[in-house]
């Protein structure tokens, strides 16, 4: 870990993917599977993990090179979530160090949340799966609020939530938007190395703390 000075903090707050969980493989599983429905072949963990916190925009880009302002991208994401949803955790897992950092957390009696671009729905039906659900004080998916991060909207919509104010809260991710948002949001912002970072470098994001192992950010509370 490297970084500025911790300050005194209530609360933290997570992105999901990339930061608390690796749901790469099923996100890549899910596009492997409409890419072979349609005589395709399969890509390769390494050609989807990059961009798996993009969700299905960052995928159908990948697998068929096709975006937003395609014709057929809203009918392909519909596919895409259908699939995702009915593989949502069959190789999802937390990442490494993280069921110590949440225990840590509890046992210090600070709250942790989770705030993330993936559906709200889908974000709930994920957390569950893992056990989660009744440990999260709040989550706050991409469709929680009319804007989704970098806009601050989500992170403070988090910080209502659980009753505190976004100066105590560091926000954690492993993207630039996650910094830029908590930021925005008058938060402490973590970026975290074992993401998937979406090609890039997070030394370079300004955040105030560098996380390379989860446990670090109990260092900083």
């Amino acid at each position: 870990m490297t970084g500025k000075n911790p300050l005194m903090i209530k609360a933290v707050l997570f992105d999901l993917d990339g930061t608390l969980a690796d749901t790469a493989p099923d996100l890549s599983f899910s596009l492997n599977h409409m890419r072979e429905s349609r005589g395709l072949p399969s890509l390769p963990l390494s050609a989807t993990r990059p961009v798996a916190s993009l969700g299905a925009r960052g995928l159908l880009k990948v697998g068929f090179d096709i975006g937003p302002d395609h014709p057929d991208f809203g009918t392909l994401r519909e596919e895409f979530l259908g699939l995702y949803e009915q593989n949502i955790c069959r190789e999802t897992r937390l990442f490494p160090g993280i069921p110590e950092l949440l225990d840590g957390l509890e046992a210090r009696g600070l709250r942790w949340g989770i705030v993330t671009n993936k559906a709200e729905r889908l974000a709930c039906l994920l957390i569950g799966r893992l056990d989660l659900a009744s440990r999260a004080s709040c989550v706050v998916g991409g469709d929680t609020t009319a804007r989704f991060k970098p806009h601050p909207d989500p992170l403070l919509a988090a910080s209502r939530a659980i009753r505190e104010d976004p100066g105590s809260c560091i926000y954690v991710g492993d993207d630039l938007r996650d910094v830029e948002a908590g930021h925005a949001a008058g938060m402490k912002a973590a970026a975290v190395t074992w993401g998937y970072l979406n090609g890039g470098k997070p030394e370079t994001w300004n955040a105030d703390w560098l996380i390379n192992n989860p446990r670090d950010v109990l260092k900083l509370v």
